[in-house]
């Protein structure tokens, strides 16, 4: 009788446990504070990286908000924060003949920039799709000529380019651009392509696919995050080129960087005129880089992740 009432009676072990009872057994008073650690080191981290992005953006901010100033005004010590925002400065540099210089900048960027991705596109392809002997060899080659300086081949071009009459011609510059922008470009297409599986390329051998037939309808697509990111990176490095620029173009070829040099003359230096020549100069880039930006990030991040 006493073991049936001492089976029916509930011992210690079967009592419900009061709330917050047992929570020390459970472990969860030592997840909660690394949870809570985690949360407050996020916040932080994401503070510093508007503090950050604040600091380099704010040279930027500055510079637009400078180009809406009276020349008086953006000379001004201590500056000026409180004014009446006028466009003179932009009429000024569009009637002074930046058009000139924006349009030669675009066709020499354009067309070089096409100019890359017809060329890199097939030879990064056989560098990584189709590899040879001594492919390595290809390849330390291509960015070999990256590391020689400029200013060490400058006179030879110049010279070149003045035997063929080609001196202040978009021509020359568009053929520079092209060779400096090429080797950076064969790089990232063949990492690119690297990251296409072998069994799509397979599987459209089989049905009978010709290898430009391959390279339109399966290798295109699938790298054309990557196509977008090295059409852009090839942009920005044309568009701000000017070392060539400076030295074998006068007034014909004239690019943006040259016209932004112009604006400093021997009266001293136009700040707000100055400005927002560079804010029309920034413009372009910026426009392309935010229309692409997901193509963009899409193409720098292809194989990052296994």
């Amino acid at each position: 009788m006493s073991t049936l009432t001492d089976a029916a009676s509930p011992g210690p072990s079967s009592r419900p446990a009061p709330d917050g009872a047992g929570a020390g057994t459970q472990g969860s008073p030592a997840v909660r504070p690394k949870r809570a650690r985690g949360t407050t080191t996020g916040r932080l981290l994401g503070i510093l990286a508007w503090i950050v992005g604040l600091i380099f953006f704010a040279p930027i901010a500055w510079m637009v908000l400078t180009s809406f100033k009276q020349e008086s005004q953006a000379a001004a010590s201590p500056p000026t924060f409180l004014f009446t925002p006028t466009l003179d400065q932009y009429r000024a540099v569009l009637a002074s003949g930046a058009g000139s210089y924006l349009l030669n900048s675009v066709i020499a960027t354009a067309c070089s920039t096409l100019l890359v991705l017809v060329l890199a596109i097939p030879a990064a392809y056989a560098l990584s799709i189709r590899p040879v002997k001594k492919t390595q060899d290809v390849l330390f080659f291509f960015i070999s000529t990256k590391m020689l300086p400029v200013v060490a081949v400058i006179m030879p071009i110049y010279v070149i380019a003045g035997q063929l009459r080609m001196l202040d011609n978009l021509i020359t510059l568009i053929v520079l651009y092209t060779a400096m922008n090429l080797p950076i470009a064969v790089w990232m297409m063949r990492s690119f392509f690297l990251e296409v599986p072998g069994e799509v390329l397979e599987a459209a051998s089989i049905d009978g696919a010709s290898l430009m037939r391959t390279m339109r309808t399966v290798l295109l697509p699938m790298v054309a995050p990557g196509v977008a990111a090295t059409a852009l990176i090839c942009v920005i490095f044309a568009w701000n080129e000017f070392f060539f620029a400076l030295n074998l173009t006068a007034a014909n070829a004239a690019t943006v960087p040259i016209y932004l040099m112009s604006t400093m003359t021997s009266e001293g230096s136009f700040l707000a005129r100055l400005s927002a020549a560079s804010v029309l100069a920034s413009l372009p880039v910026v426009l392309a880089g935010w229309i692409a930006q997901k193509q963009l990030v899409r193409g720098l991040s292809m194989g990052a992740v296994k």
